[in-house]
C-alpha cells in the first residue's frame, strides 16, 4: 500500500487524503481482521508454534504487527509531505527509547524474563502510534470504493513481489539446515555466516534510506518532460554511492570484523558476494518504477517470482557441497535475474536512457580496487594493507569528484 499511495496520491483525479484515508481504512480493517483471528485462537497458535505456556508473547507480539501495519501509512504520507525531519524524528524516537528501556531493565536493573522483551517493544510501538494522533486528525477523511478497486489492482502483484522479496532474505537461512548432510555442523555454519551477514547490513541501510527519499519524488515527477534525464541521474549515482560504500566496506574489514565474535569471523569472505547482492537489489528497485509508473505492477511479480526461483534452486543444489558460500552466491543470483530481466524488458516497455557506458566503467573501477584491496591483504602487512585499501578508496572517490562532482559546482559565486 505504500507505493500504491505515491501513485494514487499523485494521481490528479483523486485528493492525497481521500487516497490515504481510504488506504488507512483498509490497512485498518484487515489488521482488525488479523488480531480478532490472533485473539479469539490464540490456544491453537500457541500450541502450534511451541508457546502453549505462554500466549502472552505471541498477543503482544500480534499487537506489535498490527500496530507497524497501522504505522507504515502515515509514515508513508510524510514522506509524500516531505515532512523528512518528522518522519525521521519518530523513527529516531523508537530507537532510543526501545534500546533505553532495554539498558535499563537489564543492564541496570539485572533481570532477565523475556516478557519485557515484547512488553518494550509493544510500549514503544504503542508510543509512536499516539504521536501520529495530530496528523490523523487533520485528515479530512473519505472513502472511495472506486478508488479501492483501483489501487487493489494495483498493489496485488506488489504484495507478491514484497513476499518474494522477504524470501530472498529468508529463504537460505531456511533451507540451509534441510539440504545440509550434517544437521549439528549446519547450525555452526548458518551461525557463521548469519553473524558475518550483519556487516553487510550496511549495504541494505543505505538502499532503504535511498528508497524512503526516492519513492515519493519518482512519483512526483512522473508529469514533468525531465523525468526520464531525472531518473537515469539517480540510477547513475546510487550505483556510485554504493560502490563507494562496498570499498569502505571492504577497506576497513579489519575494524568492522570486530562487530562480530572472533569465532564467527571465518565467515567473513562472504560479505562481499552479499553486498553486492544488496546492490543488486538496489538496482532493482530503481528500475522497478518503469512498470510501477504505467500500471503493470504485474512484472515486477513476475521478476522477483524469477529471482525467487534462482536463489532456491542455488541453494538446495550447492549449500550440501560448498556450505554457506551457495547462500550467498544464492542471493547474489537470485537479485542479479530479477535487475536483469527488469532492466531488458523495462527499455522495451518504458525506455530510460541510462548511462550505461559510465555506470559500466564504474564498476569495473571498484572490481579492480577491490582486487587490488584482496592482493594487499595477501601480500602486505595489516597496517600496510590498512593503508593501501584507504588508497584505493581514496582513488575512487577521485574519480567521482573529477568526472561527476567537480568542485567548481560547490564554489561560491562572487557578487
Amino acid at each position: 500500500m505504500e507505493t500504491t499511495l505515491f501513485r494514487f496520491a499523485n494521481d490528479e483525479r483523486y485528493r492525497s487524503d481521500t487516497v490515504f484515508s481510504t488506504a488507512f481504512a483498509t490497512v485498518g480493517s484487515l489488521t482488525a481482521v488479523f488480531l480478532l483471528l490472533i485473539f479469539g485462537f490464540i490456544g491453537p497458535i500457541s500450541d502450534g508454534l511451541g508457546y502453549s505456556e505462554h500466549p502472552d508473547y505471541l498477543l503482544m507480539m500480534a499487537v506489535v504487527v498490527a500496530l507497524d501495519a497501522i504505522q507504515a501509512l502515515p509514515f508513508c504520507y510524510l514522506r509524500y509531505q516531505k515532512r523528512a525531519i518528522r518522519f525521521a524524528s519518530l523513527k529516531m524516537l523508537f530507537i532510543l527509547i526501545n534500546i533505553g528501556l532495554n539498558v535499563i531493565y537489564f543492564v541496570l536493573l539485572g533481570k532477565t524474563s523475556v516478557f519485557y522483551v515484547f512488553f518494550i517493544n509493544l510500549l514503544c510501538t504503542g508510543l509512536i502510534t499516539f504521536f501520529f494522533l495530530p496528523d490523523l486528525l487533520r485528515i479530512k477523511w473519505k472513502f472511495d470504493g472506486k478508488l479501492l478497486r483501483e489501487m487493489l489492482s494495483y498493489s496485488w502483484p506488489i504484495l507478491i513481489l514484497g513476499i518474494a522479496g522477504i524470501l530472498n532474505q529468508v529463504a537460505d537461512k531456511i533451507i540451509f539446515p534441510l539440504v545440509y548432510p550434517d544437521e549439528e555442523q549446519a547450525n555452526i555454519l548458518l551461525g557463521d555466516y548469519g553473524s558475518c551477514v550483519k556487516i553487510a547490513m550496511i549495504m541494505a541501510m543505505i538502499t532503504q534510506a535511498f528508497r524512503y527519499a526516492y519513492e515519493p519524488i519518482v512519483f512526483a515527477k512522473s508529469k514533468d518532460a525531465d523525468k526520464t534525464e531525472y531518473y537515469a541521474t539517480a540510477m547513475k549515482f546510487f550505483i556510485i554511492f554504493t560502490l563507494l560504500a562496498f570499498l569502505c566496506v571492504m577497506g576497513w574489514m579489519p575494524v568492522l570484523k570486530y562487530i562480530i565474535g572472533e569465532q564467527y569471523r571465518e565467515g567473513l569472505g562472504v560479505v562481499p558476494i552479499v553486498m553486492m547482492a544488496e546492490i543488486f537489489m538496489g538496482i532493482y528497485f530503481n528500475l522497478s518504477f518503469w512498470y510501477k509508473l504505467i500500471d503493470k505492477t504485474i512484472y515486477g511479480a513476475w521478476f522477483s517470482l524469477a529471482g525467487c526461483i534462482v536463489l532456491f534452486a542455488v541453494n538446495i543444489l550447492l549449500i550440501p557441497t560448498y556450505g554457506y558460500w551457495a547462500c550467498a552466491w544464492g542471493g547474489f543470483a537470485g537479485y542479479g535475474t530479477a535487475m536483469v530481466l527488469s532492466y531488458i524488458i523495462g527499455q522495451n516497455k518504458n525506455p530510460i536512457p541510462y548511462p550505461m557506458k559510465s555506470i559500466a566503467l564504474y564498476f569495473m573501477i571498484a572490481m579492480v580496487a577491490f582486487g587490488l584491496m584482496k592482493w594487499g591483504e595477501t601480500y602486505l602487512p595489516t597496517w600496510g594493507s590498512f593503508i593501501f585499501s584507504n588508497l584505493m578508496i581514496l582513488g575512487f572517490v577521485v574519480k567521482i569528484i573529477k568526472s561527476d562532482l567537480p568542485l567548481s559546482r560547490f564554489k561560491s559565486k562572487k557578487c
